[in-house]
């Protein structure tokens, strides 16, 4: 179960919401349904000034009601919204809480393949939150 009770909430919109880990990280909790790209675009973009604001790279991203990406979405995460972990001169590492949703879960795979073979990510997927978080901790 992922514990977001008492995390500070830095920004909050129909995509979902954004919280500040004491650890060092952004919780990136997605909500279920449809979305609209500039809604979409907008919650991605809060998250990277949160990632500056912080000096963080890293980020818990709970995608489980997630829908698939849209092939619009998928394309400005990968060529334009991940270039950010280089103005940060560091890669963004995430730990992935799977979608649900098996088609959501291709999407994601797919889209996280091909940016991970760039250097620009370093993910890894998991089921449970406290051993996403653990595997947070590790990590440098």
């Amino acid at each position: 179960m992922l514990q977001l009770a008492g995390l500070p909430l830095y920004y909050e919109n129909p995509i979902g919401r954004l919280y500040e880990h004491p650890d060092g990280y952004v919780v990136v909790d997605y909500n279920a349904g449809q979305r609209q790209f500039n809604t979409f675009q907008a919650f991605l973009n809060h998250l990277e000034n949160l990632l500056k604001r912080r000096g963080w790279n890293k980020m818990l991203a709970n995608q489980r009601l997630l829908t698939p990406f849209s092939p619009e979405e998928s394309h400005w995460i990968r060529e334009q919204w991940l270039t950010v972990s280089h103005a940060l001169q560091r890669e963004m590492i995430a730990a992935v809480l799977l979608p649900q949703d098996v088609f959501a879960r291709l999407s994601m795979s797919n889209l996280m393949q091909g940016v991970q073979r760039e250097g620009v990510l370093v993910y890894r997927v998991f089921n449970d939150a406290q051993q996403a978080a653990a595997w947070l901790g590790q990590t440098s």
